[in-house]
């Protein structure tokens, strides 16, 4: 692959200072393209950018065989579709690959324009209820969309990222699990690795704005032919209006305009990948040991058995029982906080409405009730403009939300 954006001194060296604390790093003369870095007792090796890349390539050679002796590689989530010559191997040398992930894109090469992907992906009906949400979500607020690439104002960078972090933990405790992008240390090296890369055109960063305020953030990575899905979050205020599927249509509409020959939604099954990709595939671990080392021999197999019972358990969903429980012991929550029950009602004729003081729209209790709110207005394609709340001050659990075109009431139960 060209110009894969792991492979740049800007990310390898940036993640080498977070994760390898700029220890010494290590190049072998038939692998061409990777670096790696040290186990600190045993004779192997971790290719730089291990786990947190999205997709690793590289080629060989036969030349210098010798300096794998007694010694183990590992390179992590390498992608089949990446198509990797891998034939030049000495017959010392032995390659296990370890499936891990599935993984999902869409090829674009066959689409000048999203309209035809659109066409040839999606039934009529489908397609209606996706532009749907796209059109009530701009005729409900002030909707504005914004990829930033090649250029950015560092200020303007530091505010979005902090409100992404600040989104994913929201979507997170709502979930009621953990998230690993939101480990203090992932975190850092996100903010820090994302900004230069946008600059060399090697990430992206896709804003949905509702005024000025990030209501959905997407960090890509770049190469010449591919846009990596790398984090995606929305605000889950605006979840009736489906942001991850207005998301990953604009993504895609981008990378089709943009002369892109893949979009991928990188490792992970989710139902919403596979109903939006056009092909499947798998992220694999690479393990290259010399074949004539019994040491090496029993590392290798230590560890293709290790990732192997690793995805095993992943299969099974273990994984998101193990971050569930997680969650647990940070918050002692032990599933996520259950929306309270409602309804909306015509206001009848008896309804006495001096008993109702209009709400604040800065104030804490508006912003609670802003999911009952925004579907107020996606059912009644309202404007959040014109949107008034009132609150019953006899009946903590009464409001009457109005806007220019209809009034209900709203009670919580």
């Amino acid at each position: 692959m060209k110009g894969n954006p792991f492979l740049s001194d800007t990310f390898t060296s940036i993640w080498s200072k977070h994760f390898n604390k700029s220890k010494r790093i290590y190049s072998f003369n038939f692998i061409h393209q990777l670096h790696f870095f040290k186990h600190p007792w045993l004779p192997l090796y971790l290719n730089i950018g291990k786990n947190h890349t999205k997709g690793i390539s590289y080629s060989l050679t036969l030349n210098n065989i010798r300096d794998l002796k007694k010694k183990v590689l590992i390179i992590y989530d390498v992608p089949t579709y990446f198509d990797l010559n891998l034939n030049a191997i000495d017959k010392k040398v032995k390659l296990t690959k370890i499936k891990q992930y599935p993984g999902f894109l869409v090829e674009l090469d066959n689409y000048p324009k999203f309209e035809q992907y659109f066409i040839a992906s999606f039934s009529k009906s489908s397609r209606y209820k996706l532009n749907k949400y796209k059109k009530r979500l701009e005729s409900c607020f002030n909707i504005s969309y914004k990829m930033y690439c090649g250029q950015m104002d560092r200020g303007t960078y530091d505010n979005i990222f902090k409100e992404f972090r600040n989104l994913l933990i929201k979507r997170f405790n709502d979930k009621g699990t953990t998230n690993n992008n939101l480990h203090p240390k992932e975190w850092d090296f996100y903010h820090e690795v994302a900004f230069p890369l946008i600059l060399e055109k090697k990430a992206a960063l896709y804003v949905i704005y509702n005024n000025n305020t990030p209501i959905g953030l997407t960090l890509n990575y770049l190469s010449n032919t591919a846009v990596f899905d790398a984090i995606t979050v929305f605000d889950i205020d605006y979840e009736k209006f489906y942001l991850g599927s207005v998301t990953v249509m604009k993504l895609i509409e981008w990378s089709i305009d943009n002369g892109y020959r893949y979009f991928d939604f990188s490792k992970g099954y989710f139902d919403y990948k596979k109903r939006w990709a056009s092909r499947e595939y798998n992220f694999e671990y690479h393990l290259y040991y010399d074949h004539k080392s019994i040491r090496a021999k029993i590392i290798a197999t230590f560890i293709s058995r290790y990732f192997k019972l690793k995805n095993y358990l992943r299969n099974r969903n273990i994984n998101t029982k193990l971050h569930n429980l997680t969650f647990w012991l940070k918050t002692g929550k032990s599933k996520k906080k259950e929306r309270k029950k409602y309804h909306f009602s015509p206001i009848a004729e008896e309804t006495i409405l001096e008993n109702y003081k209009e709400i604040n729209r800065s104030s804490d209790e508006f912003i609670n009730l802003r999911t009952y709110i925004f579907e107020f207005l996606y059912l009644n394609t309202a404007s959040e403009d014109t949107i008034k709340v009132k609150k019953n001050i006899l009946e903590n659990n009464q409001f009457i939300l109005e806007s220019d075109k209809k009034r209900v009431l709203l009670s919580l139960l």
